[in-house]
């Protein structure tokens, strides 16, 4: 009998990274992506979600917010990082049309 393989890898829904940096960038200050982060681990420590170390976190909310700046979300001016009004389609996860 044949067994159906399934894919390695599946959509998921947005970590729990991407969604505190969208819950601080939908403020409307910039920030700097120190102050940032410092805001984002807060918010996870709280949530009792930061694990890994503080450098492991560090370089996992950097890759996500230059994920969401190359994405159109996040508008960088300089060192300065600002949510956009797309930024809420950040929490949605992309829904891909099944091949018929």
């Amino acid at each position: 009998m044949l067994m159906q393989r399934k894919s390695a890898f599946s959509r998921r829904g947005p970590d729990l990274v991407t969604e505190e940096l969208v819950a601080v960038l939908t403020k409307k200050t910039s920030f700097e992506f120190k102050q940032l982060f410092d805001l984002v681990h807060e918010r996870l420590k709280a949530r009792n979600a930061a694990s890994g170390g503080e450098e492991m976190l560090r370089l996992r909310a950097y890759e996500k917010l230059q994920n969401l700046v190359s994405r159109g979300m996040v508008k960088k001016t300089g060192k300065k990082y600002k949510g956009l009004v797309s930024l809420a389609k950040a929490l949605t996860p992309d829904v891909i049309p099944a091949a018929k």
